[in-house]
């Protein structure tokens, strides 16, 4: 069913938002102290182009920095890519097919907005409780 999700996503709307996080990407790394707001608009793009079987969970050890970082990002590009997820959300639940995909898109912009010290895993890992290094029996792993 993820992969089906995924197809459909694709086609309405990943592509596009791939595309606008691409962008916001490449501009942010032109200058060496936003590079590190680029690859963060990768990463979330690359979600953003692929977002059933995957999800968001904070960063463990992420700190004033991240807050700091989020600020900046909300003010570059954050809002403009949140407002492309109302946007693509808004037309996607026009239609009642559209509906699961006009969700998808509602729950990616606390990320879109704030990025950093967020990181993205298989659903399977985050909710498995394997997600940073933990082996299967509960002891972290090295």
């Amino acid at each position: 069913m993820k992969t089906i999700l995924n197809v459909i996503w694709l086609v309405l709307s990943g592509f596009w938002l791939f595309l606008g996080y691409l962008a916001a990407g490449l501009v942010l790394c032109i200058t060496i102290i936003g590079i590190p707001f680029g690859l963060a608009s990768f990463r979330i793009g690359l979600y953003a182009l692929w977002p059933f079987g995957r999800t968001v969970v904070d960063k463990p050890g992420a700190g004033a920095a991240s807050c700091v970082g989020n600020v900046l990002w909300l003010v570059l590009a954050g809002w403009w890519l949140a407002l492309g997820h109302v946007v693509t959300g808004v037309l996607l639940c026009v239609t009642i097919i559209g509906i699961p995909l006009g969700i998808a898109n509602f729950k990616l912009i606390p990320v879109s907005l704030l990025p950093l010290g967020k990181d993205i895993v298989p659903t399977d890992q985050a909710y498995g409780g394997q997600a940073y290094g933990q082996q299967q029996h509960g002891r972290p792993g090295f």
